[in-house]
């Protein structure tokens, strides 16, 4: 890595954002996989941004799904963290392990993280990086009082179920949804 990216790592360290799951349902298939990368991006209309890695089985259901459920984890859900950052939706149906139930949209909803917001997909920016930015327009949301959110720093050691190089390839550069 050059000095530049370490330095930007050490950068976004200070950050240390808030750690959500992601989940959506093209109508066939179900998926869904940890977020670190995301922000709000709007106030009128309310967008908020949530960047999916291309290598992930969630990235290419969220590709035809008009709606992906974005999901508040707390310290005492690493445990779910964990199930949703650590293994593939290629290889394992997580929702077998969690207790869920289809949304208004079908974008599944994790009963474990009441803290959410369900956005409906307004556009797809992809620059052929490792990761796709899902603009999300947020059409409801709930969050618990005292939300206090479980934070990149704390899930140290956290193995991803793919490598960024595990992308697929060419480069998707569709902006409205399936």
């Amino acid at each position: 890595m050059s000095d530049a990216g370490d330095s930007y790592d050490e950068l976004m360290r200070y950050c240390n954002t808030a750690m959500l799951v992601v989940t959506a349902s093209d109508g066939r298939e179900r998926a869904g996989c940890v977020v670190g990368f995301h922000s709000q991006c709007g106030i009128d209309p309310l967008q908020h941004g949530v960047w999916l890695s291309k290598a992930n089985h969630t990235y290419r259901v969220a590709l035809h799904a008009t709606e992906l459920a974005v999901h508040f984890l707390t310290p005492s859900d690493e445990d779910v963290a964990r199930l949703f950052g650590e293994s593939s939706g290629d290889e394992i149906d997580k929702f077998e392990h969690v207790a869920w139930h289809a949304g208004e949209s079908q974008a599944p909803l994790l009963d474990a993280l009441p803290n959410r917001f369900i956005g409906r997909r307004a556009a797809l920016f992809e620059a052929g990086g490792d990761h796709a930015c899902f603009l999300l327009t947020v059409q409801d949301a709930h969050c618990a009082e005292d939300l206090r959110p479980l934070r990149f720093d704390a899930l140290g050691g956290l193995s991803p179920g793919h490598a960024a190089e595990d992308r697929p390839a060419p480069a998707v550069t569709r902006t409205d949804p399936a």
